[in-house]
């Protein structure tokens, strides 16, 4: 597949109690995003470990989104505060790979902010599309 008609994989992991939770408002209020995003429901985004982005990439993702609670709003009390230097450390190991480190982000969210998810899954998308498809894919031969 060329570049020009490059449409990249996200993977969305979201938090069960709020960034979930907005994704299903954004169905019910019909806002939408491109169909090659795969929401990941999760407990809590401070339980995801390194595996988890690494595999998502590994398995042909060329962008990760990590949705949590609002910053004082987890569930988990500090969940989504783990999950925000796990994201930042992760972002500094994809840098050491050779992957942009843009190619993983993490957002808070609440549950009532189903545009806000929608816009951040729309900028990951262009920004993603930008950078191209990942170098991951071409190393081990999946996708395009």
């Amino acid at each position: 597949m060329d570049e020009k008609n490059f449409e990249p994989k996200i993977v969305a992991f979201c938090c069960h109690y709020c960034a979930y939770a907005s994704a299903d408002l954004a169905g019910s209020m019909r806002l939408q995003y491109p169909p090659n995003v795969r929401i990941i429901r999760t407990p809590c985004t401070g339980r995801l470990e390194v595996e988890y982005y690494m595999k998502a990439f590994e398995n042909g993702a060329d962008g990760v989104l990590v949705a949590g609670c609002l910053e004082g709003g987890c569930h988990f009390i500090e969940g989504n505060l783990f999950a925000k230097k796990r994201v930042k450390s992760i972002q500094k190991i994809l840098e050491e790979c050779g992957l942009e480190k843009e190619r993983l982000q993490m957002i808070n969210n609440s549950a009532a902010m189903a545009k806000n998810l929608v816009d951040a899954i729309n900028l990951m998308i262009s920004m993603v599309k930008q950078l191209g498809p990942s170098p991951v894919n071409k190393k081990i031969g999946i996708g395009y």
